[in-house]
């Protein structure tokens, strides 16, 4: 497969795990501080500390997005730098990092059959692929 298709389809599963991990996190809110709504969840993603590490996932989506904009093309250097940056925080599980994401995206992959799923999906399609 074509790097620039990989990054594409790598982008679209990363999507989807943000969705279900943000889900997630607004149900947990939820059960504390009953319903919250749309607008204010947004703000909470932005702002609040605690959901800071969701900005991860956020903050690459965009970026590769950014990158498939752009109106004089991209490079295959941006492309295999966006998927050198997957596969780091894809291989989070296999390590001891102890930082605010580490922990509460290890924690997600045990709690959550579904980001557990599009995670190995996604080291499947990420690691055979190098």
């Amino acid at each position: 497969m074509h790097n620039a298709q990989l990054l594409k389809n790598a982008r679209d599963l990363t999507l989807q795990m943000h969705k279900v991990l943000i889900d997630n996190e607004k149900r947990l809110r939820e059960m504390v501080d009953g319903p919250i709504s749309p607008s204010r969840f947004l703000t909470m993603l932005l702002e609040d500390r605690e959901l800071s590490w969701l900005r991860r996932f956020s903050t690459l989506i965009v970026d590769i997005d950014e990158m498939f904009a752009q109106r004089d093309g991209f490079s295959e250097d941006a492309v295999t730098a966006h998927l050198n940056a997957m596969r780091e925080w894809i291989a989070v599980d296999k390590t001891d990092l102890e930082d605010d994401f580490s922990v509460k995206f290890r924690a997600a992959l045990q709690q959550l059959p579904e980001v557990a799923a599009i995670h190995g999906e996604l080291r499947t399609m990420l690691t055979t692929t190098e």
